[in-house]
C-alpha cells in the first residue's frame, strides 16, 4: 500500500509540472491566434495606443497567442505577420469602427494570400461597448452626468468619424450615433473628417440653427491622430478624447474574436462573464 501511495504522489507531481502531462490527462487544443489589424498611422501616439490595447488583451487572456498587423504605414504589416504564422489558425480582428473598403477588401485579400488558416472578425462597431467608451470620454471632457431639462434642450453631440465612401460605413456610424443618443437623451449627429458628409462644421451649424448651443464633439477614432485633432478643434463647447485604451475596448476586441472563433467551431475556452457593459441576453443580437 505504501508503494502505491508513493506512485500516486509521484504521478501528481509530474502532472503538475509545466510541459508534463500524465497519461490520463488530455491536452487542450491551441486556440486560434488573435491578430489585431490596425490601420497604421504616422502619429506615434497611435502606435502606442495599439500596443497598450494589445497588453490589455494579453492580460485578460494570457494563454491566447496575440499578434499585431498593420494595413499600411507601420510595421509589422499584416502580410508579414501572417507569413510568420505559417499554416496556423488565426482570427483577424480589425481595429476599425465600421464596415468599409479595408474590412471588405484589403484585409480579406491579405488573409487569402497568406498560408495561415484565417477568419476575419466583424469590425468593432456598432456595439454598446463603444457607446460605453464614448460616454465615458464625454464625461471626462465635462459632459454633465445629471442634466436638467433646460440644459438638455440646448445640448447635442456631433459624433466625429473618419469617413468612408462605402455606404455601409455610414450605416454603421449612424447606428452608433443612435445608440449614443439613446444613452445621453440628446440629439447625436454623425459627421466626418473626410470622404463623406456632413462635415463636422456643417453638423455644428445645423444643430445651432435648431437651438442647440451646447454642442460637444465625441471623437469616434480609435487613437489620437490628425483627423481626431482637427475635429476636436471645431468643438464649440467640449471635445472628448478618442476611444483609446478604455477597458471596454479590450473587452470588445475579445468579444469580436470569440464570435469569429466560435463560428469557426474552434471550441475555445471562453470566460463565463459577458463583455463589460453588455448583458448576456444582448450578446446574440450584437453580431454584425
Amino acid at each position: 500500500m505504501a508503494t502505491s501511495g508513493r506512485h500516486h504522489r509521484s504521478m501528481n507531481r509530474i502532472s503538475s509540472q509545466p510541459g508534463l502531462v500524465s497519461l490520463d490527462d488530455r491536452r487542450r487544443p491551441q486556440p486560434p491566434a488573435l491578430v489585431l489589424v490596425a490601420h497604421g498611422s504616422r502619429d506615434p501616439r497611435t502606435l502606442k495606443t495599439v500596443h497598450e490595447l494589445l497588453d490589455q488583451v494579453r492580460e485578460q487572456r494570457p494563454d491566447l497567442p496575440v499578434h499585431l498587423g498593420h494595413i499600411e504605414l507601420n510595421e509589422p504589416l499584416l502580410p508579414d505577420t501572417l507569413a510568420k504564422l505559417g499554416d496556423a489558425e488565426a482570427v483577424l480582428v480589425p481595429l476599425l469602427l465600421s464596415r468599409g473598403y479595408h474590412v471588405k477588401r484589403d484585409i480579406p485579400e491579405m488573409a487569402a494570400a497568406s498560408p495561415a488558416r484565417t477568419r476575419v472578425a466583424a469590425p468593432l462597431g456598432p456595439h454598446p461597448l463603444l457607446v460605453d467608451t464614448l460616454h465615458a470620454r464625454l464625461v471626462e471632457a465635462g459632459w454633465p452626468t445629471d442634466m436638467d431639462e433646460e440644459t438638455r434642450r440646448e445640448s447635442a453631440v456631433v459624433l466625429a468619424a473618419a469617413g468612408s465612401r462605402d455606404p455601409d460605413s455610414a450605416v454603421d456610424t449612424r447606428r452608433t450615433a443612435h445608440l449614443l443618443s439613446d444613452r445621453l437623451g440628446v440629439p447625436v449627429v454623425p459627421a466626418y473628417a473626410s470622404a463623406a458628409t456632413p462635415t463636422v462644421d456643417t453638423a455644428i451649424r445645423a444643430l445651432t440653427a435648431r437651438g442647440r448651443h451646447r454642442i460637444a464633439v465625441a471623437s469616434y477614432f480609435t487613437a489620437p491622430g490628425l483627423f481626431a485633432r482637427q475635429c476636436a478643434q471645431k468643438a464649440p463647447w467640449i471635445a472628448a478624447a478618442p476611444l483609446g485604451t478604455h477597458p471596454a475596448m479590450a473587452d470588445l476586441i475579445l468579444h469580436r474574436y470569440d464570435q469569429a472563433a466560435d463560428r469557426r467551431g474552434a471550441g475555445l475556452c471562453r470566460s463565463a462573464a459577458p463583455p463589460r457593459g453588455a448583458t448576456s441576453h444582448e450578446l446574440p443580437a450584437l453580431a454584425v
